[in-house]
């Protein structure tokens, strides 16, 4: 699928496309590419990101949403401890929300 296409906002199919995203990342980053990654799943206990990874993170979002989905955004509007307890259940709902805000406008 390429960038900034129309992207249907429901959990199911935002948690397989941040699946593949993170997957991606572990892979190229650290050679990871046995992980199972769910909604559970933490970016810091255990995925074991570190902040540049956030970053790489939220250009490969910039890449797959375009401008509906603003990563560094989302953080920046939290504290820190729920930075460090942030799961990617957590990122599903924020991106299926802004999708379909983006959707509304």
């Amino acid at each position: 699928m390429t960038p900034h296409t129309s992207v249907t906002a429901d959990e199911a199919t935002v948690l397989a496309d941040l699946t593949g995203l993170l997957a991606r990342l572990m892979e190229d980053e650290y050679g990871l590419d046995d992980l199972v990654i769910g909604p559970r799943t933490t970016f810091n206990r255990d995925l074991e990101l570190e902040s540049i990874d956030l970053v790489t993170l939220a250009g490969l979002l910039q890449e797959r949403y375009g401008d509906r989905v603003n990563f560094a955004e989302f953080l920046a509007g939290m504290e820190f401890d729920e930075i460090i307890e942030l799961t990617v259940g957590r990122l599903v709902e924020y991106v299926v929300a802004s999708l379909k805000a983006a959707e509304a406008n």
